[in-house]
């Protein structure tokens, strides 16, 4: 018998990913599985299984071919001769997070959870970021577990 997934059955684990170097499309694909849980045991369509994602050195992303200048954001302000238009140069210039942002957009499925999973995504400029903590105990717990297991050995 299959047992469905409960709210209470969802644990959150927080994931860093450094953009520095990186290609867009690559790791935004990785950004969007981990915000939308996809890689967990007990996942469903119907809730929001995903974890808390932090990226950081956002301005330092790469593109590939002519994109750096070819690539066009648009957005409207739905007023007349609201239309807005700017290559990735300009966005980069203006505020890079919004690259990394759009792309993982793009990713996530359009449904009520999106806006919810897109929450979860924090994106940083440069290396410093304010939830250095939450990876400080993941790290603290891992180390503790590779001590307790040269014990046992």
């Amino acid at each position: 018998m299959t047992v469905s997934t409960k709210l209470s059955d969802i644990k959150r684990s927080w994931h860093l990913f450094d953009a520095k170097g990186k290609i867009l499309g690559r790791i935004s694909s990785e950004i969007a599985k981990a915000l939308i849980g996809k890689s967990k045991p007990y996942f469903v369509n119907n809730l929001d299984c995903g974890d808390y994602v932090v990226v950081i050195n956002a301005s330092e992303i790469k593109v590939s071919g002519k994109k750096e200048i070819q690539k066009k954001y648009s957005r409207h302000s739905g007023y007349p001769g609201g239309y807005k238009e700017e290559t990735l140069v300009e966005l980069r210039q203006r505020n890079p997070t919004e690259i990394i942002r759009f792309a993982v957009l793009g990713m996530l499925p359009q449904n009520k959870l999106r806006a919810k999973m897109l929450a979860r995504l924090f994106i940083f400029k440069d290396e410093e970021h304010s939830y250095k903590d939450k990876f400080k105990s993941q790290n603290s717990k891992i180390k503790t577990k590779a001590k307790t297991e040269e014990k046992k050995a």
